[in-house]
């Protein structure tokens, strides 16, 4: 799917990758799609798909391996609107990055210990949106690129 180029609106959010702000963002998301009268399928699909982001971050961007600082522990989210109703967003973190995209982009696949995590947030996000890409680069961090036609 093609993204029209005339930008209709865009946002940005830099916040702390605490999990006490996986709320706010999906918060953010909602406020900022109200202008386009979404259906409720098309805001509940792309509040999770930015929850699914967000926590991908706190849990994996930052945890072993992370050499930086406690306060270099960021989220950064760029939303973008377009004039045919198409919402990019973006979702990058400074974290360790991800060795291998393709692996970690494998139903079930995780790095979390135990039973504790699916490995299934990368197939929500896809599923949920018309376009997933990831980008990433050991030791410098993610960037996650969704784009949703709102109906």
């Amino acid at each position: 799917m093609k993204v029209k180029n005339e930008v209709f609106n865009t946002m940005k959010l830099t916040l702390p990758a605490l999990s006490i702000n996986e709320s706010v963002c999906r918060a953010f998301t909602g406020a900022f799609l109200s202008c386009l009268n979404p259906t409720i399928e098309d805001l509940c699909d792309l509040k999770c798909v930015v929850s699914e982001a967000v926590t991908n971050c706190i849990v994996h961007a930052y945890g072993p391996g992370f050499s930086g600082r406690e306060d270099q522990k960021l989220i950064y989210i760029t939303m973008t609107l377009f004039a045919n109703r198409t919402v990019r967003i973006t979702v990058r973190d400074r974290g360790v990055g991800i060795p291998d995209v393709e692996q970690a982009r494998q139903p079930l696949f995780t790095t979390g210990a135990g039973d504790e995590r699916s490995g299934m947030g990368f197939s929500v996000m896809e599923s949920f949106t018309d376009r997933m890409t990831v980008h990433s680069r050991p030791g410098q961090g993610t960037s996650v690129t969704l784009i949703k036609r709102v109906r």
